[in-house]
């Protein structure tokens, strides 16, 4: 099964960008400096490059507050960046040992039993697995240490 791994929207990136409010209703934290690991961009989906400056903001990926609305901190490149649009695995998911997947109905619910922590090796074969079932909607990859949302996995088509 070929996956389509998505970026954030670049709409709602560059509303982000100009001092838009974040999840929690806060314009985005600015000044922090990248070290070249550890600061994921969830729109071009790769690690913000040492040396460069990017924002601190919460994000709850999904179109409504309800039960299973997750939100948490993510960081975005501060300078505008192209949205991911490549096939495989993006560069963010090589920067730890494993994440967290789980499959989510087109209600946005976590279906139970999918939630899985994956080494980041086995991320596309889990994420194909959880999607081969149609109750599936798309898969959400976050932070095994930490919980902070990656990116989504949907099926390509």
């Amino acid at each position: 099964m070929k996956l389509k791994y998505e970026p954030m929207d670049s709409d709602l990136v560059h509303a982000l960008r100009t001092g838009g409010p974040d999840a929690n209703g806060q314009p985005a934290e600015r000044g922090a400096i990248s070290e070249g690991h550890g600061t994921p961009c969830r729109h071009c989906l790769n690690h913000v490059p040492a040396g460069a400056e990017y924002l601190i903001l919460a994000h709850r990926p999904f179109p409504e507050l309800q039960a299973y609305a997750e939100c948490g901190p993510i960081f975005l490149c501060e300078e505008d960046c192209r949205a991911f649009e490549g096939e495989g695995v993006p560069a963010i998911l090589s920067g730890s040992p494993d994440f967290l997947l789980k499959g989510y109905s087109a209600e946005h619910r976590i279906v139970y039993g999918t939630g899985k922590v994956v080494p980041n090796g086995e991320i596309e074969a889990y994420a194909a697995e959880i999607l081969s079932s149609p109750s599936i909607a798309f898969v959400d990859v976050r932070s095994a240490r930490n919980n902070c949302f990656q990116l989504r996995i949907r099926r390509a088509a």
